[in-house]
């Protein structure tokens, strides 16, 4: 194999109550990335349908990825890389993740499949670390291992693939603007109370605990983030009204990743309808765009399309 395309995934990370350790993968939007092997070494990046992204290998998220895992398998060449990218920078639905996960799968599959998926999140996070600052793998891990994951610790690398319960859908609604993740982890405050902090681990301990059981109840109410939302709601715009808008119909909703978009998640295709139905007559009457999206959860993460 000396080229291989394939679709890569958008996700939400955090998930309200999991802050940089919870993600599940959607089945849409998805980047297509095709990655060729060149003759000579170094990288050549194309960037299809959008211009804000760079192509420079040393600060693009695929530059790092590629350059580490070239060095660990002493490769003599290098890699022509083309995105098509439809999974919008600065979405908060892992954008970058989307390419820096890309890379890291596309590497291993043309040089033989030698690292395990645990090894292509570490390699991944050297393109995250780029994007947002800090090495994290909560949007990463969904994308490369697909469904719901828990990052249980980033020292030593340690990643738990949670259950997916095929009647959950998810809304995303996007704000068109874009909301840089290392703008939003600027603003939040480290010091947290002890109070805050057993909530959000009794918050997130439910959460887990409903995939395994399918009690969307305990799901519903384990969708509460105390720490991290009250400082970005802010950010976001018409925050409060879309949730409230979606809230008849869906199990919960928060901020997805850094933001700006929202995610609301339903049981069932047809509550996801009726809950995007009652958000799109939220943002019909605002002057801001937005796109809705309805997705389900993808338990696969990147699939080869040739």
């Amino acid at each position: 194999m000396k080229k291989i395309t394939i679709s890569v995934p958008s996700s939400v990370a955090n998930v309200s109550c999991g802050f940089d350790v919870l993600g599940f993968c959607l089945d849409k939007p998805c980047d297509e990335m095709t990655v060729e092997i060149k003759k000579t070494k170094g990288l050549e990046i194309k960037i299809i349908n959008e211009k804000s992204i760079t192509t420079d290998p040393k600060n693009n998220v695929c530059g790092p990825v590629a350059f580490a895992m070239i060095k660990k398998l002493n490769l003599n060449h290098g890699f022509h890389i083309t995105i098509i990218k439809k999974i919008k920078p600065g979405s908060g639905i892992g954008s970058s993740a989307a390419s820096a996960a890309g890379m890291a799968f596309a590497i291993n599959y043309l040089t033989g499949n030698t690292f395990s998926k645990l090894e292509l999140v570490k390699f991944a996070m050297l393109g995250e670390e780029i994007a947002s600052g800090a090495k994290h793998a909560d949007n990463l891990s969904p994308v490369i291992f697909g469904g719901f994951t828990l990052v249980r610790s980033l020292n030593p690398l340690n990643i738990i693939s949670l259950p997916t319960i095929e009647e959950l859908y998810v809304i995303i609604t996007h704000p068109l603007i874009e909301l840089k993740t290392k703008d939003s982890r600027q603003i939040i405050n480290k010091q947290i109370s002890l109070e805050k902090a057993i909530q959000q681990w009794g918050n997130l301990g439910g959460f887990v605990a409903s995939l395994y059981t399918k009690d969307y109840e305990l799901l519903s109410k384990s969708i509460d983030d105390v720490i991290i939302e009250p400082q970005r709601l802010k950010l976001i715009p018409n925050f409060k009204e879309i949730v409230d808008a979606a809230s008849k119909y869906s199990l919960g909703s928060g901020i997805s990743g850094a933001g700006p978009s929202i995610f609301s998640i339903c049981k069932g295709e047809k509550n996801a309808e009726l809950a995007m139905d009652t958000i799109r007559k939220i943002t019909d009457k605002k002057k801001l765009e937005y796109n809705l999206i309805l997705s389900g959860v993808n338990k696969d993460g990147i699939k080869i399309i040739n």
